[in-house]
């Protein structure tokens, strides 16, 4: 059972995990300190939402596959 829908498309999907994988480990390295700590987070968070399929700030903000829907 899962306990939310998916609100991005394949397609957007492997967008967001090849920019996360990519974006992460560059902002750590070119950053440096927390701000590369904070960048390699947010690259991770956003490889995340690609692999899961879900995206809160996607559902909160109205965003996403109306598959569902007429």
């Amino acid at each position: 059972m899962a306990f939310y829908r998916k609100n991005i498309g394949s397609a957007q999907q492997v967008v967001r995990i090849a920019a996360g994988l990519a974006v992460g480990p560059a902002a750590l390295w070119y950053l440096g300190g927390a701000a590369g700590y904070a960048g390699l987070a947010g690259g991770l968070m956003f490889a995340a939402t690609g692999i899961v399929g879900y995206c809160p700030m996607c559902a909160v903000a109205g965003i996403g596959s109306n598959r569902d829907r007429a």
